[in-house]
């Protein structure tokens, strides 16, 4: 395996000093163009790689982000980190990604191992066990530190940083509208993660469209769990006991199982059941019927986070506001809902 040369090394082979061969590979004005030639030659033929750790000593930067999201399986942060990556690459900055796995403990290590000088700021989407135990007190650490933080998704209004949300609330609203004005009386609302920020703002959204179209919700046809094991265990035998024209799933996992108890249960979509999932992954469109779901854009939102995060990286200014970003959704008709 060929060794690393260094900086010592490169300017005793070239007779020069460490500092011309540092100016040299960094396309000094000071250094002739044959010299910078000869020593950047010199150092591809010997395999030299700059220190990053010593040049992030020094310079304080690193051009890296870090990211950090609670789940990998989740379509909609793959879709999140594809935008975050695209606008990184476009500025000139590398990622390294970490997942929390919806762990605080993870969340937090993830924070410690990459805040010592590795990345130079970090664009994350809160773990589901921190939300729960209202813990966010390392987010706070880590930008009293001086490393700024860009939320995304689920955030938390206690922290001072940038976010990027989208709007819970009326997508809810909407969607369940959508229901009612296309003839549906009793609409279910399902939710595997009534423990997040999301899932809360969603279910607020549907009981407001009940509300402003003079109806009330009937508990019976209302299953809010805070995983998907409890909401696999509450579901058997809501179809058949229940009988609703409509549902309104507030995640992926209830989006799919409730089109697949339906479909099972013998009902004819959407005309005797109409289905509205949040959630816009690969499966949606691929599944029979197609499945009519709240679109995030996804790739907008890490567009949008990179951007901010970029931004106070790249500033010069001694004090920063912040900012919350709002990303519309979109309702996109499929197969399971009636035009």
């Amino acid at each position: 395996m060929k060794s690393k040369a260094t900086l010592k090394q490169i300017a005793k082979e070239l007779g020069v000093s460490v500092s011309t061969v540092s100016k040299a590979l960094n396309g000094s004005p000071e250094i002739s163009d044959p010299t910078k030639q000869r020593v950047q030659e010199y150092a591809k033929l010997k395999n030299y790689k700059p220190n990053v750790i010593g040049l992030n000593l020094k310079n304080r930067r690193t051009k890296t982000i870090g990211v950090i999201i609670p789940n990998i399986l989740n379509s909609f942060f793959a879709k999140v980190f594809s935008g975050i990556e695209k606008v990184a690459d476009e500025k000139g900055y590398k990622v390294i990604t970490c997942i929390s796995n919806e762990s605080l403990e993870k969340e937090i290590n993830a924070l410690e191992m990459l805040s010592n000088g590795t990345i130079d700021g970090f664009i994350l989407s809160i773990a589901e066990e921190s939300q729960k135990l209202q813990q966010y007190s390392h987010f706070t650490s880590i930008i009293n530190e001086g490393t700024p933080i860009v939320m995304f998704d689920r955030i938390a209004d206690e922290v001072n940083c940038d976010k990027v949300i989208v709007d819970d609330f009326e997508s809810a609203v909407n969607a369940t509208e959508h229901l009612i004005k296309t003839g549906c009386k009793k609409i279910a609302l399902l939710s595997a993660i009534d423990n997040l920020s999301v899932g809360k703002l969603r279910a607020k959204g549907f009981y407001k469209a009940l509300e402003n179209h003079g109806m009330k919700a009937d508990d019976n046809l209302v299953i809010l769990t805070n995983n998907n094991e409890e909401f696999n265990n509450k579901i058997g035998g809501f179809f058949i006991k229940n009988k609703p024209d409509g549902v309104f799933a507030l995640d992926e996992h209830a989006s799919v199982t409730a089109m697949k108890l339906g479909i099972q249960n013998g009902y004819k979509i959407p005309q005797e059941l109409s289905l509205i999932g949040f959630a816009d992954g690969v499966w949606s469109r691929r599944m029979t019927p197609s499945l009519s779901t709240v679109s995030q854009h996804g790739p907008e939102i890490g567009e949008v986070a990179a951007q901010l995060l970029i931004d106070k990286l790249e500033s010069e200014a001694d004090t920063y506001t912040f900012t919350t970003t709002t990303i519309k959704t979109e309702l996109r008709q499929r197969d399971s809902t009636r035009k």
